[in-house]
């Protein structure tokens, strides 16, 4: 498997690109599969479902299966967040996992940023961010990065597909 990483600030437009990446690379035969870290508290379950009920009553893990899709809940309970690496051996064998958040992995990003957000660069303090997808003109003091059209979603597709690295 191979991992790539797409950063950016929140607004920047990381899942509105990720939304035109996965079609474009499923459809040149590659399966992908997507890992989001978010800074804020999640639920997928809701209050009264079954689900819900036995996690807080003390389910460490409830898997729910459905007849389109299963997820798994893992309640920290104040546990350390787990790893990328940790995450990545739960996955099933894909060709490319992609990754948003985990700012501090080092492995092979691409920045999405937009100027009209108002927002600095998470480039240079981020490690591994390897090329900028931008709707604006090239900055001259990232001269030595990529510097991608984010409406280009095909040469976006072949730059991670070029920079992903195996796990």
């Amino acid at each position: 498997m191979n991992i790539f990483g797409i950063a950016g600030h929140s607004g920047m437009g990381k899942t509105t690109l990720l939304e035109r990446l996965v079609p474009a690379i499923t459809a040149r035969g590659l399966t992908v599969s997507l890992i989001k870290h978010s800074h804020k508290s999640i639920e997928i379950d809701r209050p009264g479902k079954d689900s819900y009920r036995l996690r807080e009553a003390g389910c460490k893990e409830v898997l729910l299966l459905g007849n389109e899709r299963w997820a798994l809940m893992h309640e920290l309970r104040g546990a350390v967040e787990p790893d990328l690496n940790y995450l990545i051996e739960r996955l099933q064998r894909c060709d490319l996992v992609l990754i948003e958040g985990f700012k501090s992995g080092d492995f092979p990003k691409l920045e999405v940023w937009r100027a009209q957000v108002q927002r600095d660069m998470l480039w240079p303090h981020w490690p591994g961010i390897v090329g900028i997808a931008s709707d604006g003109p090239r900055i001259d003091d990232v001269s030595q990065l990529a510097w991608l059209n984010l409406a280009d979603t095909a040469a976006i597709a072949d730059f991670v597909l070029q920079y992903a690295r195996p796990v």
